[in-house]
């Protein structure tokens, strides 16, 4: 199995760009002018449209019908004459995918080199179990949402006063709007400067916990029971999680998301788990006052026992790392996504876990997977759960083939195959050891892949109760995306979004498409930018604006 980076052809002072030698279009990449000559290996292309950077052009007279080729696979068909120079769009190109079977050939996997990394640490937080966290968070969580008002009592009661909050400077911008109102000067507040640091936040008084969260939500009761069972199954594994020191749990008592389904899910994922947990039932506590102040003493002496536990070094062994995606664009598949895939080859190699999700997005690579499976048993669970999940989708009208965006599509990614071919370069090329359904627990060292929608944050959610202890995020468009517990890595696929957006891009992997750097080169600065958000010696920008997105997936249809 070859690797995006052996596939480049590009002669034209990075102009355009070739991914795989079975490719029948190019990517434009940067913009190109109708009339404009395309040489490229021994072929000549006159451009019939103007080409914007990340979209592709044909190679070759296309006819009604015609399979089109990028990254090696199909990702389209030509739904009408699709002249040699001419640009790709939804009006002209369908989507198609690559159909797959059961395993066809063995696979062997050559590692990429790590003995650069071989003797390097990360300092984190040592649980009972073995496992090691990059944070050390408490939770909150309520079991039903009848309790997210509690929850979010015992949030505002906390939070602040704990040294916890982010400042918002956005505060003082309204109180100097609501004094130039009051004063008669409406006319000037057009006129305000924004100052980012007006508000300073407290310190912190438990130093070795990086914050309480809390999880609220929309469901523990109503709906199917099999909702509140995968509610509490994902609850389990964010409690089970490294990054977690313990958690206070609030129930009402009457709901379908009994406490004894928690433990039960618990006990599944971690038969010897240790932790501190708090649990109290509303309906046994009597008065909300009485409820609401045992929990927050109860919580505030645990997180006291909580901020004992030190940073530690541990090996690289003990990461787990979520491979996201998310406002993908037409550099995506050829930048940020191969080189977290060569940070993902790089972890796997040391002994690390790696988890790649998104099933919509794995449509048309389905095949290579498969092959890259280690045994037959679980490239099985693999065709099972994707024809399932495609089936699903296709009874409510809503195939795999209405996954991309209007800002994927946009921005040059046409077809879902197209999309997917791109999105699954995160895993890299090394072999799958598992295949998760939704909210099962990782448990073998390498590539797993875990049944997730293609939602940013139903998504993210889900690989954080996989056990996921740092999730690197690809996009092209960008996405202000974070989770409660797991840092969150912004990667940008081009250098114009790293410098519109810098508040949310923490790497920008833009010099892959200029030819400054190469994937193996980013790859590097992916795992080394790891090591270091690992060890709390940086926060990633999701950490630092607070976004702690969390939407539990009810096992709809959602792409």
């Amino acid at each position: 199995m070859q690797s995006i980076a052996q596939f480049i052809k590009n002669p034209m002072n990075y102009k355009i760009l070739q991914i795989h030698p079975k490719d029948n279009v190019l990517v434009a990449l940067t913009d190109l002018k109708a009339g404009e000559n395309i040489d490229f290996d021994n072929n000549s292309i006159t451009l019939k449209n103007d080409i914007a950077a990340k979209h592709k052009f044909s190679m070759q007279d296309l006819e009604i019908g015609a399979k089109i080729y990028m990254y090696g696979s199909i990702v389209g068909r030509a739904k009408s004459l699709i002249p040699k120079g001419g640009v790709l769009t939804t009006g002209n190109m369908a989507h198609e995918a690559n159909t797959f079977s059961s395993k066809t050939e063995d696979y062997q996997w050559e590692a990429p080199d790590i003995s650069k990394y071989k003797n390097k640490m990360f300092r984190g937080f040592h649980r009972p179990d073995g496992q090691v966290g990059t944070a050390n968070y408490w939770l909150v969580i309520p079991l039903v949402f009848c309790e997210n008002r509690n929850v979010d009592v015992i949030k505002d009661a906390f939070v602040e006063v704990l040294g916890f909050s982010k400042p918002n400077a956005y505060k003082s911008l309204v109180q100097q709007m609501t004094e130039l109102y009051k004063s008669g000067k409406k006319s000037e507040i057009e006129n305000l400067s924004f100052e980012e640091n007006t508000i300073k936040g407290k310190s912190k008084i438990f130093k070795n916990i990086d914050g309480i969260k809390f999880l609220t939500h929309n469901g523990g009761c109503g709906g199917i029971r099999q909702d509140s069972e995968a509610l509490c199954a994902l609850f389990a594994g964010y409690i089970n999680n490294p990054n977690v020191a313990g958690a206070t749990i609030l129930s009402l008592g009457c709901q379908n998301a009994q406490p004894a389904i928690l433990k039960e899910k618990l006990n599944k994922i971690n038969p010897d788990f240790k932790k501190p947990i708090i649990l109290l039932e509303q309906q046994k506590e009597g008065t909300e006052q009485h409820f609401l102040s045992q929990a927050i003493k109860k919580t505030f002496l645990a997180m006291a026992d909580a901020d004992q536990l030190q940073r530690e070094p541990a090996p690289l062994s003990k990461l787990t790392i979520g491979l996201e995606c998310g406002g993908s664009d037409g550099f995506s598949g050829i930048s940020a996504n191969p080189a977290v895939g060569h940070a993902s080859d790089l972890l796997v190699a040391l002994g690390g876990k790696t988890i790649l999700s998104e099933f919509p997005e794995l449509c048309g690579v389905e095949q290579e997977l498969i092959n890259r499976c280690t045994n037959e048993v679980i490239a099985e669970k693999f065709s099972g759960l994707m024809r399932a999940y495609a089936a699903s989708a296709e009874a409510v009208g809503s195939g795999f083939d209405m996954n991309p965006s209007p800002g994927n599509i946009k921005d040059g990614l046409i077809t879902d195959a197209m999309k997917s071919s791109g999105a699954a370069k995160k895993g890299g090329t090394s072999p799958v050891v598992d295949v998760l359904d939704y909210s099962e627990y990782v448990s073998n060292n390498g590539l797993n892949l875990l049944c997730t929608p293609g939602n940013d944050v139903e998504s993210t959610t889900a690989m954080a109760g996989s056990g996921a202890n740092i999730i690197l995020f690809t996009t092209g468009l960008g996405t202000p995306t974070g989770n409660p517990i797991a840092p969150v890595i912004k990667i940008s696929s081009n250098t114009t979004l790293a410098i519109r957006m810098p508040d949310i891009i923490d790497i920008d992997t833009g010099g892959v498409i200029t030819g400054e750097k190469t994937i193996q080169q980013m790859g590097e600065e992916i795992l080394d930018f790891i090591i270091h958000v690992a060890s709390g010696e940086v926060q990633s920008k999701a950490v630092l604006l607070g976004q702690d997105d969390f939407i539990p997936w009810k096992r709809g249809v959602s792409l």
